[in-house]
């Protein structure tokens, strides 16, 4: 079962990345991009690292979804197209048949979830936690608040002000502007 995951992810990766190379629409570059970045996910779960995986799907592929919406920003891919005439015949029953797929799934998953993690959880070693149990979080809120906080917030700067000037960039002048 492992070397099925195993090569499902890593085909899913492959065409994926062939896709942000092959693709001339940005949208679908970025959407191949997308595709890359949960193969990698599910190699994460594979080797059970779960919060790697959480951490995987959140933020890269939020951040490739936030990148696409620039990427419409800046070149104005703003055509009107016609929903009547589809490339792909099926593309509607397909997609609702993968998104009730993905419902499915994700029921079993959640089901089978708590079955799975009460095990794993008797096994924790509470007693070097202390007496809240919650040590890692106090370790990962001192680095990200006290030793990595000016970092943090010049990176968060540094978006904003990415975000503003592209907003700036991709508007449109106005007849009476210069």
């Amino acid at each position: 079962m492992e070397l099925v995951v195993f090569v499902l992810a890593s085909a899913m990766m492959l065409v994926g990345a062939l896709g942000v190379i092959t693709r001339s629409n940005p949208v679908h570059a970025a959407l191949s991009l997308i595709l890359t970045l949960f193969g990698v996910a599910v190699h994460f779960v594979a080797l059970e690292a779960y919060f790697l995986a959480a951490v995987q799907i959140i933020v890269y592929a939020g951040a490739i979804v936030v990148l696409f919406l620039f990427v419409i920003m800046l070149l104005g891919v703003d055509k009107a197209e016609d929903l009547a005439t589809e490339p792909l015949v099926a593309q509607r029953w397909l997609a609702g048949i993968a998104g009730l797929g993905l419902l499915g799934l994700l029921v079993v998953a959640v089901s089978r979830g708590v079955e799975v993690l009460r095990p794993r959880g008797n096994g924790l070693d509470t007693a070097a936690q202390g007496a809240d149990g919650d040590a890692n979080i106090q370790q990962l809120a001192q680095s990200v608040f006290g030793d990595y906080v000016v970092a943090f917030e010049l990176t968060s700067v540094l978006l904003v002000v990415a975000v503003v000037g592209t907003v700036m960039l991709a508007r449109r002048r106005m007849a009476g502007e210069a």
